[in-house]
């Protein structure tokens, strides 16, 4: 029987979605979210935002996964894609709709919704 007073993974997930989606200038290019946003299998991902990133995660609590691709803004224009778990490098794009494509078709192996834990609990 499930404990409906703790919210499951989806409902944690698009909680903190509709918090960076308000997010304003001080904190992300508001574009960046949207942008990923609009990506399904990106929806359903933990997302977080630190020194003007978005990051996206498989679980929900820290430490998240460094698994997914990451869109980092260049000074000169762009974006480099990188997934940090291996430093791969996916790709340097123009843009941000680029940038998202990249990350949506370079995800992990098995990616789902974020799952309520930690990578532990994947």
């Amino acid at each position: 029987m499930a404990n409906h007073d703790m919210p499951d993974a989806a409902e944690t997930v698009a909680a903190e979605w509709r918090r960076v989606l308000s997010y304003g200038p001080d904190r992300i290019d508001p574009v960046v979210p949207r942008t990923a946003y609009t990506h399904p299998a990106l929806r359903e991902l933990f997302p977080m935002v630190s020194h003007g990133v978005l990051y996206l995660s498989r679980c929900t609590k820290y430490p998240w996964t460094h698994d997914v691709g990451t869109a980092f803004p260049q000074t000169a224009g762009g974006y480099r894609v990188r997934r940090q778990s291996d430093n791969t490098f996916l790709g340097a794009v123009e843009t941000v709709d680029e940038a998202y494509e990249l990350i949506a078709a370079n995800l992990p192996e098995g990616c789902g919704p974020a799952v309520d834990g930690t990578p532990d609990d994947l």
